[in-house]
């Protein structure tokens, strides 16, 4: 269920401390850590404590959260220093889109020159 914690879900298993993670920031209702796979040399997740499976549901639901996320991966650029240079926020929003975690999150991709469109 939105909003609830799921025991099958790595993101969920972050936020409980059960699964180490390389934390960057972290607020009352967002946590943001270093992604495993870097795409960027600044490849930060910002993901919401509370368990949504997609960008579209945390925003229908708790828009709120849904903008903590976002003004979370701006606090999060300007503290690796990408935010002068420039810095992509995406968010990936089902299987098609390449999301692989469905824990609603937001990539923080900075520190290199970032094409459009992306491939």
């Amino acid at each position: 269920m939105a909003g609830e914690p799921q025991s099958d879900c790595l993101f969920c298993k972050i936020v409980a401390g059960e699964v180490p993670a390389t934390l960057v920031r972290e607020t009352e209702t967002t946590l943001a850590f270093r992604d495993i796979n870097p795409q960027a040399p600044t490849h930060v997740l910002v993901i919401p404590r509370l368990h949504y499976p997609d960008a579209a549901s945390l925003a229908a639901a708790a828009p709120t959260v849904a903008a903590d996320v976002l003004r979370e991966a701006g606090e999060v650029a300007a503290q690796e220093k990408v935010d002068g240079s420039g810095y992509r926020i995406v968010l990936n929003t089902g299987a098609g889109a390449g999301q692989t975690v469905f824990h609603a999150h937001a990539h923080v991709l900075g520190g290199r020159g970032l094409n459009w469109p992306p491939g």
